[in-house]
């Protein structure tokens, strides 16, 4: 192996907007980018197979859920994620944070760690930034996150005091880090605070890290408070090492993300909205059960290359949905990952071509994806 099988490199700009390739050992990632979320190592309802063919070159699983089912160990003792899920590609882990910090009501938080219970059967467990770097070890994803606490973004007192811990979780994670082959990747906090963003991004930078993420957004603020925040926190990170944008995954996101610096992205909306019937298109959500499509011989989007638009009616796939067929999900999953999934190449070959204001402008950032 390479014994450097991680680089970033940045291959065309067009204004802050750039266009780059990440090097893993599990293969290359064009950036910009979408990670469809495998939140317990599966993207819902879509097989890796069907994953590769509509494009996607990064998968995201999560630390919290696979450490409770089915652990860490079973996973390391199956030949670790590739294996276990059947995805040769890159794949991210998340340090489970967000999800224990979101169990408010069933987490207690020191400065050593985070004690928790398990939202499956009410079990107490423990997670320091050791414990976690230990799991991610043992899952053998590419890229690795920082154990970190995400505060509400309107709270000063408490991003005050989270900031503190995660920055001090992130330098025990680095020095608990021990594979030469996973990429760990700092996480920027602070809220919507300006001089606390700045902060974070200069504690950050100093230790070095090959990526960076910037978490603690679209989780409470408005867009305007977010897109500000990019404004901020982007600049400061080194130009030639990679962006990840965490859990953000609508259209007006992408754009707008990109024109500030963003490389990577993640998110779980595509084949969330696909359970409740939704559909992406260029004029906004589909509601594919809507009565009014019961004889639509269209397909969910005209002039779309997915499979679903290739070969169904919106008519059939609203009898999926309402005879409630399982096939009906998986349509509509196909077609919003495809969806996003193009409009980020078409995104990033713009920005190679000098023209991804005029992509923008041309209709794109109308369009309703919505959280």
């Amino acid at each position: 192996m390479n014994r450097h099988p991680f680089h970033f490199e940045v291959l065309a700009r067009d204004g802050s907007a750039r266009a780059g390739m990440l090097h893993t050992p599990h293969g290359d990632i064009p950036t910009p980018v979408f990670a469809p979320v495998g939140t317990a190592a599966t993207v819902k309802g879509v097989p890796p197979r069907d994953l590769k063919e509509l494009g996607a070159t990064l998968v995201l699983a999560n630390t919290y859920h696979l450490f409770l089912r089915p652990g860490a160990d079973v996973i390391a003792g199956l030949g670790g994620l590739h294996t276990f899920m059947g995805w040769e590609g890159p794949i991210l882990t998340d340090s489970g944070g967000y999800q224990i910090f979101s169990l408010k009501e069933i987490r207690q938080i020191d400065d050593d760690g985070v004690t928790f219970k398990s939202h499956l059967d009410g079990s107490l467990h423990r997670f320091t930034p050791e414990t976690v770097i230990a799991l991610e070890e043992k899952l053998s994803a590419d890229v690795i996150m920082t154990l970190d606490e995400c505060a509400p973004p309107l709270d000063r007192a408490y991003n005050e005091e989270a900031l503190r811990r995660t920055h001090a979780w992130a330098e025990r994670c680095l020095r608990a880090k021990t594979r030469s082959d996973q990429a760990l990747f700092g996480i920027v906090q602070g809220g919507v605070f300006d001089d606390l963003r700045e902060q974070s991004a200069r504690f950050l930078t100093a230790l070095d890290f090959p990526g960076y993420a910037i978490g603690g957004l679209a989780v409470g603020e408005t867009k305007a408070q977010m897109h500000h925040t990019l404004d901020v926190v982007a600049p400061m990170l080194p130009e030639h090492k990679p962006r990840y944008l965490m859990g953000v995954g609508t259209l007006e996101d992408f754009f707008e993300s990109v024109a500030r610096g963003i490389d990577v992205f993640d998110c779980v909306l595509p084949t969330r909205l696909a359970r409740h019937g939704a559909a992406f298109t260029r004029e906004g959500r589909l509601n594919l059960r809507n009565s009014a499509l019961a004889e639509d011989r269209r397909p969910i989007e005209e002039g779309c290359a997915c499979y679903a638009c290739q070969n169904f009616t919106r008519a059939y796939i609203r009898h999926l949905m309402q005879a409630n067929e399982i096939l009906g999900l998986y349509l509509a999953s196909i077609h919003n990952l495809h969806f996003l999934l193009e409009t980020m190449r078409r995104i990033r070959q713009s920005i190679f071509d000098g023209a991804f204001a005029q992509l923008w402008k041309g209709g794109s950032r109308t369009v309703s994806s919505g959280q």
